[in-house]
């Protein structure tokens, strides 16, 4: 997994000519959340911080009793403890600058339950539920704090070439996955709103 994160850090400045750093991060973990932002705040301001991060196990449905305790605890600790520890490292340096944007990356299991799995939606529904705190405290100090609902599959990014058609480039995924470049586009545009019409929560979905 290390070496995968590395290899895609390097294409990416390959391709962007800009130094780019992966550093991983057991999100359920403080101390590991708090020694990766020393390196990277020792870099400079963060300007945006993208939240997405969920525990894999999640995503089966099981028998509510079949579920253990410490994939429950977990998935709380990665969807919405995680969170919490990122917030705090970038916060004070974009109240006092007042500017930044954090965007939290939530799914359908943000806004209802899934039988089966509890586990992961109680980790999202308070995810969900601090990104509106934090936006209401932070948001007139200059911080745009938002919650992402991605719903639906995300694919691997379509290849476009000079030929492709208006309806291959914006939608019209056969599979009915969700491009990512276009997510990504979504995700930037959050970044650069005028404050004076800052969205809060934004459902994303494939056609």
């Amino acid at each position: 997994m290390k070496g995968r994160l590395s290899r895609f850090a390097d294409e990416i400045a390959r391709e962007e000519k800009s130094r780019v750093f992966a550093i991983r991060i057991d999100c359920s973990e403080s101390r590991s959340i708090k020694e990766a932002f020393e390196g990277v705040l020792s870099l400079g301001f963060v300007e945006v911080l993208v939240y997405n991060a969920y525990h894999p196990t999640s995503w089966n449905p099981t028998n509510f009793a079949d579920i253990r305790l410490d994939h429950f605890q977990k998935s709380l600790a990665v969807s919405t403890v995680g969170a919490f520890h990122c917030a705090q490292q970038v916060l004070p340096g974009m109240v006092d600058r007042g500017r930044g944007t954090i965007l939290f990356t939530g799914c359908s299991a943000s806004l209802y339950g899934i039988a089966g799995s509890s586990d992961l939606c109680c980790g999202k529904f308070a995810m969900r539920g601090l990104a509106q705190c934090l936006a209401r405290e932070f948001q007139p100090r200059g911080v745009h704090v938002a919650h992402v609902i991605i719903d639906g599959i995300v694919g691997a990014p379509r290849r476009r070439s000079s030929t492709s058609s208006v309806g291959e480039l914006h939608g019209g995924v056969e599979d009915g996955s969700m491009d990512p470049d276009a997510l990504a586009q979504t995700y930037w545009q959050l970044h650069a709103q005028d404050r004076s019409a800052w969205t809060q929560e934004i459902d994303l979905r494939p056609t």
